[in-house]
């Protein structure tokens, strides 16, 4: 049986990852989403950087997915339906990046197909698809995965320490009411309202990474009398 040690440093790993991809992909990103009259043949070529950014998401995705069943046998012993519910919703966030990233890969074969003479408003509604499936996905359903649910999940099962899992718990409502405010034009995607409001939820997905790593999961009734402190085999009889 893998030890809850490694699940532990390989969940914080995976977590790290989201973060080395996620940011450096919405720079690559750019080219495109900033300049949609590029689909004419206009400007820059943007194929090298969208493709590139859609490398990074498709590792974005597997570290996503990673992240919740990597430490599903671990977190159902405190809450089956929990456990569950983070693989869902981190799948349902994950089918939301994958829709913005044919997106904008459709946007740059449009342009190598040859599109010279072609409205600009079909390169913005290429542009507009990936802005409202980052909306949905990272924007509304990482808050809810990470936030809401393992961050509950770990302030109930005092995984971590129940002060860290509270940053989960106040970010995540905090993520996806700011994508809601967005969906009803209450404020403006990109403000600095929005990006107040993920602060919370940065740190929180951050720091609960890097504590996997180097501290791994605290050590809780059921794991100690399964696995012994750091998941090794007790001892005892």
């Amino acid at each position: 049986m893998v030890s809850t040690r490694r699940i532990a440093t390989l969940t914080g790993w995976l977590m790290v990852v989201t973060f080395l991809t996620s940011i450096p992909a919405y720079f690559l990103y750019a080219p495109a989403r900033d300049n949609p009259e590029a689909i004419t043949g206009a400007g820059a070529d943007p194929t090298a950087s969208v493709a590139l950014g859609a490398f990074l998401e498709l590792v974005l995705i597997i570290a996503n997915v990673g992240t919740a069943v990597v430490p599903y046998a671990v977190f159902k012993r405190y809450s089956k339906v929990l456990a569950l519910g983070y693989v869902a919703a981190r799948l349902v966030e994950c089918t939301f990046i994958a829709i913005g990233i044919i997106s904008l890969l459709t946007f740059v074969y449009m342009r190598q197909e040859g599109t010279a003479g072609t409205d600009a408003g079909l390169g913005e509604a290429f542009v507009a698809i990936y802005e409202r499936a980052f909306l949905i996905g990272p924007g509304f359903f990482a808050g809810v995965a990470n936030g809401m649910i393992l961050g509950y999940l770990m302030y109930r099962s005092g995984l971590v320490p129940r002060g860290l899992a509270m940053l989960g718990l106040i970010g995540g409502p905090l993520v996806a009411a700011s994508g809601i405010a967005v969906m009803f034009d209450v404020i403006d995607r990109g403000s600095t309202l929005q990006g107040i409001a993920t602060i919370p939820e940065f740190v929180w997905e951050l720091s609960f990474g890097i504590y996997l790593i180097v501290k791994g999961f605290k050590p809780a009734p059921d794991l100690a009398g399964e696995h012994g402190e750091q998941g090794a085999p007790d001892a005892g009889p």
